[in-house]
């Protein structure tokens, strides 16, 4: 029997322009079958232009020396959703039946399952992430992914993050004990020509299995407009699943577009080469991009959605984001870029030896509220505000909060934010400028208590920061943080200077 098996064996050409999409899905396909892992041939160079369907992997695949052209230039609508490969699980999902309602943090499902498994949760009778401002939207249903143990106990690492008054769906995709590892390959992207709006691409990798390894990974976009064009999802993708390492990959953002929206609102479309959701303890391990950090004609190489435990460790990215939540991040020996770290969530945020360049070295997305119900620790890290351009003025902690809004969930600050060992570079602060604040004005009508009683009477409270530590912050001016523009926020905040 063969010891793996090649794209070439089942009619492959590898010459950069036979299409070999179905020489490439019937490899996998016996692989699949027979337990094999798969190997391209180095050197050789697969081209895949329209394709119906793509590739399932199962099995072990080494890509190293080997280039994949993903031409999307005549790529129908219809298709454009279609994945090359999609790495999944040797057991099918399925619906769990029997759960009525849930609590926030409950230890146990009170089921037991066949073996360890990833469970996605839905209310679709309550809605989360009302987003405001000009993508307003009417939210999202209330979901999450959890880990469970095959005894029906919710791992520890993955709480269940709602109240679920009605278990609208419980989807359990069994999780593999064995990791699948995906070795090498240079991808390069020819984009569709056409402005397509909001219908994304997503024709990458697909990531849909848990204890997986994406190891070395390159990818490249050619054929952006330099205006406008059809957004991306990116070259990976992952969703519903847990303990993901991608490592020693290199990824290409694209080309920030702008269109007006159905509401006639000139807007900037989002569009990615990484786009997580509902997945839980992913890792990006010396990770990096192909374009200047600092370009802002570039959008930010990631977004993720409804996610638990991302980690950025040795990584150079234009940013980290998170939009409809993510329950814990972790930053570490890492720089980001002009989009820097965007956030709203659960759990701990927790930046350290790393240098961000952000307008804001930490935003809370105010679409989205601008809440993060947990705490911030950043210890040993530069901020280089706006990017290292002239300023007046900067805010380590961005945001902004319209508090008459129904984002569907209460709103907060971080409980606590810890700051020890935190350089700033003001360098380019203009001679004039009134220095570094700690606080944005996240809400500027925060004034006075008359303010307070009308947000009570009418309003959405937003809770702000019970405790500040700060110590060993340092700056190239020499001068010292202060509070924030809008002080009065913060009068009950507990404030420990360290410096002092």
């Amino acid at each position: 029997m063969q010891a793996y098996i090649t794209y070439e064996l089942f009619g492959a050409k590898g010459d950069g322009k036979t299409n070999d999409i179905a020489a490439i899905i019937a490899a996998h396909d016996y692989a699949n079958a027979h337990k094999l892992p798969v190997i391209a041939h180095a050197g050789a160079t697969y081209y895949i232009g329209n394709a119906a369907k793509g590739a399932v992997i199962k099995t072990d695949t080494d890509w190293t020396g080997a280039s994949f052209i993903l031409d999307d230039t005549e790529v129908p609508l219809h298709e454009r959703g279609v994945s090359i490969f999609t790495i999944i699980a040797d057991k099918a999902p399925y619906m769990l039946e029997g759960l009525t309602s849930l609590k926030k943090a409950q230890p146990h499902l009170g089921v037991r399952l066949p073996e360890d498994s990833v469970v996605v949760l839905t209310d679709a009778n309550t809605k989360r992430y009302i987003r405001f401002g000009p993508n307003a939207n009417m939210g999202s249903d209330q979901q999450e992914i959890i880990v469970v143990r095959k005894d029906g106990t919710v791992d520890a690492a993955t709480p269940i993050t709602w109240d679920y008054e009605q278990v609208t769906g419980a989807q359990v995709i069994p999780m593999d004990p064995e990791t699948v590892t995906v070795k090498g390959g240079t991808f390069t992207t020819v984009t569709h020509p056409d402005i397509l709006k909001p219908n994304y691409y997503q024709r990458g990798i697909c990531l849909m299995r848990s204890n997986v390894v994406i190891d070395g990974l390159t990818h490249y976009v050619t054929n952006e407009h330099p205006v406008n064009g059809a957004p991306y999802g990116g070259i990976l993708t992952i969703r519903n699943c847990a303990d993901i390492l991608v490592k020693n990959c290199t990824f290409t953002p694209h080309i920030t577009f702008r269109y007006v929206n159905a509401k006639g609102v000139d807007r900037t479309q989002g569009t990615y080469d990484i786009t997580p959701a509902r997945t839980a303890n992913l890792t990006f391990e010396n990770c990096t991009q192909t374009v200047d950090i600092l370009d802002t004609r570039y959008w930010g190489v990631m977004g993720s959605n409804f996610c638990k435990n991302i980690t950025l460790d040795g990584c150079s990215f234009s940013r980290f984001d998170a939009h409809q939540g993510v329950a814990n991040v972790t930053v570490l020996n890492s720089t980001l870029g002009h989009q820097c770290l965007n956030a709203i969530g659960f759990g701990t945020v927790r930046v350290e030896n790393s240098t961000l360049y952000g307008i804001t070295m930490v935003n809370l997305r105010a679409d989205y509220g601008s809440t993060w119900e947990g705490d911030v620790i950043i210890r040993n890290c530069t901020w280089i505000p706006r990017q290292g351009k002239h300023f007046a003025w900067a805010a380590m902690i961005g945001g902004s909060c319209n508090t008459f809004h129904d984002f569907g969930y209460k709103c907060y600050m971080p409980h606590t934010i810890t700051i020890e060992n935190l350089h700033v570079d003001d360098s380019r602060m203009s001679p004039d400028g009134s220095g570094i604040y700690l606080f944005n004005n996240i809400v500027s009508e925060w004034t006075d208590e008359a303010y307070e009683a009308k947000v009570k009477a009418e309003g959405y409270p937003y809770e702000v920061t019970k405790k500040l530590s700060v110590s060993g912050y340092t700056s190239f001016s020499g001068n010292k943080w202060k509070i924030s523009l809008n002080p009065f926020m913060y009068r009950n905040t507990e404030i420990v200077d360290g410096d002092c």
